[in-house]
């Protein structure tokens, strides 16, 4: 066949596959429940839908100080019990969707469900000293993989992603602290939300066996191949411009999009630089190098193995003579979609490309556009985050509502891995508080150790896939050819380049307004390394989510404005501190100055009237607050005027301080440690979940906060902080449904 009719397809000679048509998301009811629980996965196509009412928080046992103690372990929120060392304590529904843990370390956890401890070993936890090589979770029955890997299986991390729900409550505790490190993905719901399950209290069942069969199809073509339709061709990029691969209109998702080049062009086709623009918007979501969007940050392949990428949503594939790279994440698009290459400064040739659309029916204004926004970030600021993705102004609009899904991310050129010691940091929603904050660039990836210090591996929704090992010094589990010199250093330039990647599904984090990812480059922001990184995510350029009123406490006008009453409040007072940002200061230079608000504290309760919109999904209550208080609790009420009658909306929690526990014995079997260590970051935003019930069709709500202390000691025959509710700014948003034209 002549290149001329390959590439006919670019001009629409497109074929139909119009047998049985899949399950697909459905527009039958004006609003779909959101797929929560293992439906996340049994239903991985509606990854494009707008999750209105769902949140989603990380937590960690991260340096309080923000730098990099113990490598970001063994700081607990209280202790119980000298093994019983609490790291999350969450109150009101919600489902625990992710957690990760440094190998066997921590185990056994308590996993204590509305009030049930639920004990979690690893089977490396009855001799730790001399682990597993092939451990499990026990019990088996709820935790099989590949929901659940090992450390054997991902080289440093115990992964457990079987949901885990709560109705009430949730506390998670370690039995021991010794590198007692983690972080935790939880979600919560607007009280009426429509979801794909009732949320009901874990009972230790197994998952199903098609999540399970799914998530094992990883790196097959898991796309639909029926009531679909294929285009595909063959074309060269050019060494400088773009070429067109093909141009689709209608209304329609792209459910596989792949290209196959020779073996011999790899390393000109790994820069070439993939652009999808959507409905002829004036910018393209997509613009990222195409070997990094796909997975890896090199397609030099050093060990000669099949995949390079094995991933759920993309991979890389190595036959006898072509590499094939394939993409599984729904992209849906409303009047068009263009799909360009871009030269790298080599010319590729015999470039092959196949792309499935499926017809979309859901509302445009359910659904959000796929993005892959790239960074090229050779010289980071010490001191300072990278920014991976802030959505503000991006592609010219200031608000976007959708979904962060992952990353991809070369974080070193030279085959250097102690710049993996940086944690992730998450806003979304004009937070200042992470609502994500993790312990580590490779925890964030899945791995731990630093991958055992190198070793290259790929897992359907974290991995390292290319990178030389580093030499070690003695062999470990992970690392039984440990000193192997011709296996310990690059051969070439190729081979010095170190990437990972890590996607979320069920455990993805929606926002209404903005998202802003950013990233350490090292423990203090301190590492020169050249990062290349891509966010994925879902937005769509309208907000679900907006400000509707705001309380500042202790502006005596802003109070009469807003009822606000409070009899037995202290005085307003000046409080000078810092949120959870990072290192003070670094070479001696101050990096986060800190700031100055005021705010009260009550003992007893306050009331005020917010504005709210009418047509509102439930309401997002966000507080500023003082967290030098411990353990803040209270139960809250809504009433349409002061005078009226309350009606109960929930309890408002927020477990800590800015005081935490620190334990962290030299060796494994360590007794617990009560070190008490106190951060000067005492500013944290926090936020609460009002039911629709008791928000929909008023223009204004009244809030009546009713503190209820909890007098926790910070350890046994500990001290127990001064008790109360902190109020610095309460800020009213209004979750809605984002507008359908744009």
């Amino acid at each position: 066949m002549t290149r001329a009719i390959l590439n006919a397809c670019i001009f629409g000679l497109c074929f139909s596959a119009a047998v049985a048509w899949p399950r697909r998301c459905t527009a039958q009811q004006a609003e779909k429940p959101i797929p929560v629980g293992l439906d996340a996965y049994r239903q991985w196509y509606c990854w494009p839908e707008q999750r209105i009412g769902m949140r989603a928080y990380m937590r960690s046992t991260y340096d309080r100080n923000g730098g990099n103690e113990n490598a970001d372990g063994g700081h607990f929120l209280y202790q119980i019990a000298d093994d019983f060392n609490v790291t999350l304590d969450v109150e009101g529904p919600g489902i625990l969707v992710f957690s990760r843990f440094n190998h066997w370390h921590g185990s056994p956890w308590h996993f204590v469900v509305d009030g049930k401890d639920h004990v979690v070993h690893e089977s490396s936890t009855a001799d730790p000293l001399h682990p597993d090589p092939s451990p499990v979770f026990l019990p088996k029955a709820p935790f099989p993989a590949p929901l659940n890997l090992t450390w054997a299986v991902t080289k440093g991390s115990d992964l457990i992603r079987t949901p885990i729900p709560f109705e009430r409550s949730f506390q998670m505790a370690y039995a021991r602290t010794h590198y007692g490190t983690g972080y935790y993905i939880y979600d919560r719901f607007v009280p009426g939300t429509p979801l794909s399950q009732p949320i009901h209290s874990w009972n230790e069942s197994a998952p199903g066996q098609d999540v399970l069969d799914l998530i094992a199809r990883s790196g097959t073509d898991i796309a639909p191949k029926t009531g679909v339709r294929q285009c595909s061709g063959t074309i060269d990029v050019p060494a400088r411009g773009s070429v067109s691969v093909v141009k689709l209109k209608g209304k329609q998702a792209i459910r596989a999009l792949t290209f196959s080049i020779p073996v011999e062009q790899a390393l000109a086709f790994e820069h070439v630089r993939l652009r999808i623009t959507w409905d002829r918007r004036r910018l393209p979501s997509i613009d990222a190098p195409v070997a990094l969007f796909y997975g890896a940050g090199t397609l030099y392949n050093r060990g000669h193995r099949e995949y390079l990428a094995k991933a759920f949503p993309v991979n890389i594939r190595f036959t006898q003579d072509r590499i094939v790279l394939a993409c599984y994440f729904p992209m849906p698009f409303f009047h068009s979609a263009r799909i360009e290459l871009a030269g790298a400064g080599q010319l590729v040739r015999d470039v092959r490309w196949s792309v499935r659309t499926q017809p979309e029916t859901e509302p445009a204004n359910h659904l959000a556009y796929f993005h892959a926004t790239y960074r090229d970030i050779p010289h980071p600021v010490m001191g300072e985050d990278m920014v991976l993705l802030d959505t503000r102004g991006l592609e010219g609009s200031r608000d976007w509502s959708g979904s962060f899904v992952g990353t991809s991310f070369i974080f070193s050129h030279d085959a250097r891995l102690g710049t993996l010691e940086g944690d992730p940091r998450f806003f979304f929603d004009d937070s200042l508080t992470p609502q994500a904050q993790g312990t580590g660039t490779e925890e964030w990836g899945g791995g731990g150790d630093y991958w055992a210090r190198g070793v290259d591996v790929t897992l359907p929704f974290v991995g390292h896939p290319v990178g030389a090992p580093m030499p070690c010094a003695r062999p470990s589990p992970e690392r039984p050819e440990c000193g192997d010199a011709e296996i310990s250093s690059p051969l070439n330039d190729e081979d010095k380049i170190e990437s990972a990647y890590r996607f979320l599904l069920a455990d993805l984090m929606p926002f209404g307004k903005n998202a802003v990812i950013r990233l350490e480059h090292g423990g203090t922001d301190q590492s020169t390394e050249h990062y290349e990184t891509i966010a994925y995510w879902y937005g769509l350029p309208s907000p679900s989510l907006v400000e509707t009123d705001r309380l500042q406490i202790g502006n005596l006008a802003d109070e009469r404005t807003h009822g606000y009453d409070s009899p037995q409040a202290s005085a307003p007072y000046t409080i000078t501190s810092r949120y959870e940002w990072g290192v003070d200061t670094l070479n001696g230079q101050e990096i986060y100055p800190a700031t100055t608000d005021t705010g009260r504290i009550t003992k007893t309760a306050s009331e005020f009237r917010l504005r709210i919109r009418p047509d509102n999904l439930g309401v997002l209550l966000r507080r500023k607050l003082d967290y030098e208080y411990p353990n803040q609790r209270a139960d809250v009420y809504i009433g349409d005027h002061r005078n009226g009658s309350w009606k109960y909306a929930g309890i408002w929690y927020l477990a800590g301080s800015n005081a935490c526990i620190d334990s962290h014995p030299r060796t494994e079997m360590g007794a617990a440690e009560h070190n008490i260590e106190t951060s000067d970051r005492r500013f944290r935003d926090d936020e609460f979940l009002i039911g629709r019930n008791l928000t929909q069709g008023r223009k204004a709500i009244w809030v009546r906060i009713k503190f209820t202390p909890v007098n926790r000691p910070l350890f046994p025959g500990g001290p127990v902080g001064e008790q109360a509710w902190s109020e610095i700014r309460y800020t009213a948003y209004s979750f809605i449904q984002p507008k359908g034209r744009w």
